[in-house]
């Protein structure tokens, strides 16, 4: 079964220096048929406008993700990290029994977009651990790239995260196809980042997600002129 999440049907919220698209319950936006998927309980668009930013505020027993689309966030936080995050980078926070951080848009000039991604811990008060890591964008081309998978496995994940959770990202050209799978009570999610697709002929679009169940086999499909990009969540 594929349940589409249609762009235009996300929450929506437009502060000026902030323009943020939930995919599910988030803040002031409440939709009881959208709380999260599985353990996956946060997929935020957002776009921060020049020198402004998220101050100092915490999270606890979330391991948090922030996939940067275009320009660079600066992130700082309690146990002494500060770095700035880019295009082809992946950032993983897992905020365990507790942590403190800001994230700022540096540039004078240009917008942050970024997508920032809760997953649910699959234990509470461990330890807090910050990771980040550059992947060259030719190695997400017409396949799908292991981004980050559970601490526990041998699914060699450039980062590791507490839940039994595994995300890939893929580009795909025009007519370009590549293959999914999901285990036995395995569940799905894919958030197309840019571009049109078609997933086991269902038209997705940027900024659609899609949730899957009772499917072994996933076949994503690039359409249109331009390169599209997915993220796919493979989920307990």
């Amino acid at each position: 079964m594929i349940n589409i999440r249609k762009s235009l049907e996300r929450g929506h919220v437009n502060h000026g220096w902030l323009n943020s698209y939930f995919t599910f319950s988030f803040a002031d936006y409440h939709d009881p048929k959208h709380m999260g998927f599985r353990v996956l309980r946060v997929i935020n668009e957002d776009r921060i406008a020049p020198s402004k930013g998220f101050g100092p505020h915490a999270h606890r027993d979330m391991e948090i993700i922030t996939y940067i689309l275009e320009g660079t966030l600066a992130h700082r936080d309690s146990m002494g990290e500060h770095h700035e995050i880019g295009p082809n980078e992946i950032q993983i926070m897992s905020a365990g029994s507790g942590i403190i951080h800001s994230e700022v848009n540096p540039s004078s000039t240009e917008t942050v977009h970024l997508l920032q991604i809760w997953i649910e811990a699959a234990a509470e008060d461990v330890q807090p651990f910050y990771q980040q890591v550059a992947i060259a964008a030719e190695e997400k081309e017409g396949r799908l790239r292991l981004l980050t998978g559970p601490a526990n496995s041998n699914a060699n994940a450039d980062t590791v995260i507490h839940q039994d959770v595994r995300l890939y990202a893929v580009q795909l050209a025009k007519g370009e196809s590549v293959t999914a799978t999901l285990g036995s009570g395995r569940y799905g999610w894919v958030q197309v980042v840019r571009g049109n697709l078609s997933l086991n002929g269902h038209p997705i679009e940027q900024g659609d997600g899609a949730a899957i169940s009772n499917e072994a086999e996933l076949l994503l499909s690039g359409l249109g002129n331009e390169a599209s990009e997915v993220l796919f969540f493979d989920l307990p």
